[in-house]
């Protein structure tokens, strides 16, 4: 027989800043919403990996969505006539948005890079609604990672995107685990990157607002690789120590992908967490 994943794909239209949205997603398995956020410029094909974990999805719902602008997601209407750049506001009323439609009681929001970023935001103003979040590579403040390279008409998107993303995989990750994180980013919309990154790096401060987090309403576990140069072991540490009770482990090992660069060795960090989440 062939072999058959048990991810299913569908599309749902959302309603953001009054535009109805066009947005995919995959999930797998039944239980507690796991709510998969990818990083900036990619999309949800990142989560694979956890999609196909049978032990995760016994227990968990997960869904993993690709924004606006990314992978099988359309654009909203008239697209063409603004430049891409997403804003924390923005970014965050995605996300509701997305669960709301979804109807999704207390997920459990897990995100990677800019998505680990702005879960910080989620716990902080939605404690309620939520279960908690599992924040990979997860910072309050990450300036310095935009360039004007990034969207430039003398330089190949896709290609310079990909390999500019490389270099945070740890260098003892498998090479072909590695590459496929590229092939997704070579494949991301002129500027979709450099339109995200502009978030991420001039939009993007919520160090005042992870102070509201009350983790006896909503957990909080973080993970962070130890190659990461882009949210370091040290700026997790200081989102850490601003939110007493919180959970915090450097993944020795690891880069700054850790859910499609070496899923085998992130595993064993990540199904206590959920385990965590799920108690």
């Amino acid at each position: 027989m062939p072999k058959v994943e048990p991810i299913v794909g569908r599309y749902v239209e959302v309603k953001v800043a009054g535009a109805a949205c066009r947005i995919f997603f995959e999930e797998a398995g039944q239980g507690m919403p796991l709510l998969c956020l990818h990083t900036a410029g990619a999309d949800s094909r990142q989560w694979r990996h956890v999609l196909n974990d049978a032990e995760i999805t016994r227990r968990f719902r997960v869904i993993a969505f690709d924004l606006p602008y990314h992978g099988r997601s359309t654009p909203p209407d008239r697209w063409w006539l603004s430049k891409y750049t997403l804003t924390t506001k923005l970014y965050l009323e995605i996300i509701r948005a997305f669960w709301k439609t979804l109807e999704l009681e207390r997920p459990v929001v897990m995100g990677c890079s800019m998505g680990g970023a702005i879960a910080l935001k989620v716990a902080a103003d939605y404690q309620e609604e939520l279960t908690g979040i599992v924040g990979l590579e997860s910072t309050a403040y990450a300036p310095g990672r935009y360039n004007d390279f990034l969207h430039h008409p003398a330089i190949h998107g896709g290609e310079f995107v990909a390999s500019y993303t490389a270099g945070l995989n740890a260098p003892s990750s498998p090479e072909v685990a590695k590459r496929e994180n590229w092939w997704v980013y070579s494949q991301g919309g002129p500027g979709v990157y450099a339109g995200d990154v502009h978030y991420y790096s001039f939009d993007w401060d919520a160090r005042e607002d992870i102070t509201r987090i009350d983790t006896r309403k909503c957990k909080v576990s973080l993970l962070t690789g130890e190659y990461d140069y882009s949210c370091t072991p040290a700026m997790t540490e200081a989102v850490a120590a601003a939110i007493p009770g919180c959970r915090m482990t450097f993944m020795k090992g690891m880069g700054h992908f850790p859910m499609v660069e070496n899923y085998p060795v992130f595993r064993p960090f990540l199904l206590p967490e959920l385990a965590y989440m799920a108690g």
